[in-house]
């Protein structure tokens, strides 16, 4: 091959993205598409039916020992991998399915970022080890029943009593809730919103898991309840004061989001292409049909820009540039895209797209819930909105 000969058109990276990653991203994301294909894909339709996950912690080890659990944090056990390679891991584990990058989300992004940057030394020392290892699992308590998307309104409190805290309120759609260790609560004081660790087991402290779920069924999802739960003053994040730090850690949560929404769409492209090259009506493959070509083609289109937009968003993480305007554009783009591309995979398949046989349906029923956590998509285009504009219309 010459330098006048571009390489062959490949069906899989029709844009040659992969020439933009180094070997080390590559061999990243090649070892849990490994994981992943071993571990959950033979079982995860079956999980997804039966609305549970066994062995959910071993599953939590072993990501552990693939370095996926707060991979891009530094020290304390952590991987310090890139952000670019944290977001191949939650493609690929997406790809598998969205409640299994979902695990890896909320213990990395979010409690442990948490931990890591808003924690004491002590708290990070005692934490995160065991919760980069798996060893230990933790929650990221939030969303309230009647506060969502206005987390200032939230009315879970922790007051003081003595040097001790009493925390009080309650908190839903919880991932890891009834899994977890340990939960970063936040909690509205005197001094405004602050965090708190509450280990698992502690008197007044339940976790309900919310049953009858028609998504992220392959995923724990809970409600937690705090009765005047008592905790030592050293409990509180003590860098994490105000709606900032919560919002800080989302953040990165939402990035993660960018790059895991398109791996549940490769997952339907793939599903849909395969598919069209061997189904056949009117005496043909179905791929051979113009109208089909079409849908294809806007599929590979809108999955392979998304791919640029979460490429591109984690070189300037990685560069400490990025804000979290960009974070929304990704979060808005590629799920909004992803979920599209699950519909328009589903109508490829025709009956067969409904059937727990292909992913498809299981990773678009996914996606409704992965719109609306971490920021609904009518929330990002109202963060998007005021950086264009400078007015604040969320009032």
């Amino acid at each position: 091959m010459t330098a006048d000969t571009p390489p062959p058109f490949d069906p899989v990276d029709p844009l040659g993205i992969d020439e933009l990653l180094a070997e080390d991203d590559l061999a990243v994301r090649a070892a849990t598409r490994a994981w992943a294909r071993d571990r959950v894909l033979p079982h995860v339709a079956e999980w997804y039916e039966r609305g549970e996950v066994p062995g959910v912690r071993e599953l939590a080890k072993e990501l552990g020992a693939l370095g996926a659990l707060g991979m891009s944090l530094t020290g304390y056990g952590c991987a310090g991998a890139s952000a670019v390679q944290y977001g191949l891991v939650c493609l690929e584990l997406e790809a598998a399915d969205s409640g299994i990058r979902s695990l890896v989300s909320v213990q990395g992004s979010l409690a442990m970022y948490a931990i890591h940057r808003y924690g004491s030394e002590e708290q990070r020392r005692r934490w995160l080890p065991a919760m980069a290892s798996g060893e230990t699992i933790g929650c990221f308590a939030l969303t309230e029943p009647d506060h969502g998307s206005n987390p200032a309104g939230m009315r879970t409190r922790a007051e003081r009593d003595g040097s001790d805290w009493l925390l009080t309120g309650r908190k839903t759609w919880i991932t890891n809730g009834s899994l977890a260790d340990v939960a970063v609560v936040w909690a509205r004081t005197d001094d405004g919103v602050r965090g708190f660790l509450v280990p698992a087991g502690l008197p007044g402290f339940t976790a309900t898991p919310i049953r009858h779920k028609g998504s992220l069924r392959a995923s724990v999802t809970s409600e937690l309840s705090l009765d005047g739960v008592r905790l030592p003053a050293d409990a509180a994040l003590p860098e994490a004061r105000g709606l900032r730090a919560p919002l800080g850690a989302l953040s990165h949560a939402r990035y993660g989001i960018t790059w895991g929404a398109l791996g549940a769409a490769r997952s339907c492209f793939e599903t849909a292409l395969e598919y069209a090259r061997v189904r056949e009506q009117f005496g043909r493959p179905i791929g051979g049909f113009q109208l089909t070509q079409a849908k294809l083609a806007d599929m590979a289109v809108e999955l392979h820009k998304g791919l640029l937009l979460a490429l591109h968003l984690g070189r300037r993480l990685d560069a400490g540039r990025l804000r979290p305007e960009q974070v929304s554009f990704g979060k808005l783009n590629n799920v909004r895209e992803a979920l599209d591309i699950c519909r328009m995979a589903r109508t490829i398949l025709g009956a067969n797209g409904i059937s727990m046989e292909y992913p498809v349906l299981r990773h678009m029923a996914n996606l409704e819930s992965v719109l609306t956590y971490e920021g609904t998509s009518e929330m990002h285009q109202l963060v998007i909105g005021k950086a264009l504009t400078g007015l604040d219309a969320f009032a």
